[in-house]
């Protein structure tokens, strides 16, 4: 009985170190990853550098796979210190953290897989964690919810805007006489796009009255559909603003985060939180 016990206190403080950032070990912890992960992209870009390479590239060999034991260490201590294992390996940061890792062991197999680890940046997410920076966590997830809400309306907003491309292109192909740059309709279609979105590149330009006036039509429907998708996040955006706040911690069984304030539960497997 007791070294059950001790076993699911060594768990616990485990989980506390790992996954919990408002403790001083598990803020220590964190920032040496988040220092960790930064010298590791760091030495990635260096030595992507030919000349560099040739000099210090078997340095840089050997300190990579020193990282690369140390954050394959980090995951499996991870997976050891929460419940399910599994619900973490399918969480987004778990997910993240596993693209991290297997570049490095890819190398093996395939030459020139190892300047895939600039994937580890993605991890520097955490600092928004860390340093208690947790307002912008939450804005991401508002902007998430307001996505999700709007996708409907983007995409039908994005297959009008597609379609009036074709019919413009098609317009500015037949007004220039496949003359100047509009030599097909796919190029006058792509000369649209640029124009509507407000690109404007200049490589195809009209040059016939016509196709001035058509062209200036073209370019106020780009500045007026602007505000269309911006309209739509907004008020997906205020919607998902009247959520409650999140709690800090993250869950004892699964290691994900995004709680409600209020929650005793976890949202995501079910388990009580700490």
């Amino acid at each position: 009985m007791a070294s059950t016990e001790d076993q699911k206190d060594w768990r616990f403080k485990l989980h506390e170190v790992i996954y919990e950032s408002n403790t001083r070990a598990g803020k220590a912890f964190d920032v040496g990853l988040l220092i960790a992960i930064f010298t590791s992209i760091i030495v990635v870009m260096l030595d992507s550098v030919q000349s560099i390479h040739g000099r210090y590239g078997h340095i840089f060999k050997y300190i990579e796979w020193v990282y690369t034991i140390l954050f394959t260490i980090e995951y499996t201590l991870r997976l050891i210190s929460i419940k399910k294992p599994w619900k973490y390996v399918f969480s987004p940061l778990g997910i993240i953290d596993l693209i991290a890792l297997i570049p490095s062991y890819l190398s093996i197999f395939f030459i020139g897989a190892q300047s895939l680890l600039v994937f580890r940046a993605l991890r520097l997410l955490r600092v928004f964690r860390i340093f208690k920076l947790s307002r912008f966590l939450t804005e991401i997830n508002f902007l998430t919810v307001a996505l999700k809400g709007s996708l409907r309306k983007i995409s039908i907003f994005l297959l009008t805007v597609l379609s009036l491309t074709v019919i413009l292109g098609s317009v500015m192909y037949l007004v220039e006489r496949r003359e100047n740059g509009f030599s097909n309709i796919p190029e006058s279609i792509y000369w649209a796009i640029v124009t509507i979105t407000t690109v404007g590149y200049g490589d195809i330009s009209p040059v016939t009255p016509t196709g001035k006036f058509v062209a200036s039509i073209v370019m106020l429907i780009g500045y007026a559909i602007i505000a269309v998708p911006t309209g739509i996040l907004t008020h997906d955006l205020a919607i998902a603003a009247r959520q409650k706040k999140e709690l800090p911690e993250s869950c004892p069984t699964c290691g994900r985060e995004g709680h409600d304030g209020d929650a005793s539960f976890c949202k995501f497997c079910g388990s009580a939180l700490l």
